[in-house]
């Protein structure tokens, strides 16, 4: 959880900022572990923006802490000092926000700070996930391991969300096309063909009655159709940020037929890489499991994490408690982690359901790239013959009656 706080520093100065933690009382204690003297603290209160245009190029992406990790892993590992190190990978990034942040960092680890304690001031560019690594990194005298696994697991997860989202490219390219298309022949060749078809009054074919009518209706009640659609839209993703519209639409996103299922190797992929990551750093299972949950987005597999993360604590084993979770967890998986356990390899296990997962998702990708390109070839095509017909049998019609 992430909270706003005003507090005075040890030098008097008012200060303003946010902090993350996992309840109020905890982040008290921390800033009060660093001498702030805390004024007001709360939680953080995310508002409702469709837009939100001032952090679009500011913020901190996965590539970029990937970046950041692996180049700090490699001055740490040359002997640079940490605050030299921090600096000067502040001093190169392009970002304003995260250098600031840098900066920041490096001065309250100047001021006797660990490395994770001064991360934690700047949630929005640092979490749990990552704390929670160098942490353990700290605890063990190996942060810059713990900043190569962060690095590994950071570009793993940025390829997944790149090859998505070039997946997605090309459909929404079509689609738009599509829509500008049958915007200018309703609104520029439409009118004119209206007019010219009432002067002569020829014969309207079918297809070209069902465009004007479109026309007509979009013409009289287009406004109308636009406000509806855009309050309609408004409202779906106001809903689906609540707490309860999330919920609902973590669990039908599942019943999607082909992606559903596509989602379900991507969190379940996401789930095991966090975990062994995690585990092989040395973090305790339970901690470990309580990171992973706060790492995955969707509700359906957080309450999976948060019900394990219970149990586990209660002495019961991963596996034994997946079982009960069969229609989200197949039953490979469930044999493969109760096989890690028994033999004290959980974390190389688990890396070896990331890795027939990435195989499994990086085909399921590439096929519906391939699989996309031509229905939307055809889609396009036969959207073009339709206004084709409507707009050119008429005209055909009116030449011949010359």
């Amino acid at each position: 959880m992430k909270y706003s706080y005003q507090a005075r520093t040890k030098d008097g100065n008012l200060e303003n900022g946010v902090i993350e933690a996992s309840t109020k009382e905890a982040a008290a204690a921390l800033l009060q572990k660093y001498n702030i003297s805390v004024i007001s603290i709360k939680e953080e209160k995310r508002p409702f923006k469709i837009f939100q245009g001032s952090t679009l190029f500011n913020k901190v992406s996965k590539k970029d802490l990937a970046i950041f990790s692996r180049q700090l892993a490699v001055m740490l590992d040359s002997r640079v000092p940490i605050v030299q190190s921090i600096m000067g990978l502040a001093a190169q990034t392009s970002k304003g926000n995260f250098k600031q942040d840098l900066e920041k960092i490096a001065g309250l680890v100047q001021e006797g700070n660990t490395l994770s304690e001064s991360l934690a001031f700047y949630p929005k560019s640092f979490n749990s996930f990552f704390i929670s690594l160098i942490q353990s990194g700290e605890a063990s005298g190996k942060i810059s391991e713990a900043l190569y696994y962060l690095s590994s697991h950071l570009e793993r997860e940025y390829d997944i969300n790149s090859k998505l989202k070039e997946a997605m490219i090309y459909p929404v390219l079509v689609l738009f096309v599509m829509g500008v298309v049958i915007i200018i022949v309703m609104t520029v060749i439409m009118p004119k063909l209206i007019d010219l078809m009432e002067g002569l009054g020829t014969n309207v074919p079918a297809s070209t009655k069902a465009m004007i009518g479109m026309y007509r209706f979009f013409n009289a009640y287009g406004w109308m159709v636009i406000l509806a659609f855009v309050v309609l839209v408004v409202f779906i993703i106001y809903y689906f940020r609540t707490k309860e519209g999330k919920k609902i639409f973590d669990q039908l996103v599942f019943k999607i037929p082909l992606f559903g299922s596509f989602l379900e190797k991507v969190y379940l992929m996401r789930f095991a890489e966090s975990l062994s990551t995690l585990i092989s750093s040395g973090l305790p299972i339970t901690n470990a499991l309580k990171i992973t949950k706060n790492t995955l987005s969707n509700y359906v597999y957080k309450e999976i994490v948060g019900e394990i993360e219970k149990q586990v604590s209660e002495g019961e084993k991963v596996s034994s408690v997946l079982i009960g979770h069969q229609d989200r967890v197949p039953a490979f998986v469930i044999q493969m982690i109760k096989v890690g356990e028994e033999t004290g390899k959980l974390d190389k296990t688990l890396m070896e359901i990331v890795n027939f997962y990435k195989k499994d998702v990086d085909n399921a990708v590439a096929t519906f790239a391939t699989l996309i390109e031509p229905l939307l070839i055809i889609l396009l095509g036969l959207g073009v013959a339709v206004i084709a017909a409507s707009v050119l049998s008429p005209l055909y019609g009116i030449l011949g009656a010359i």
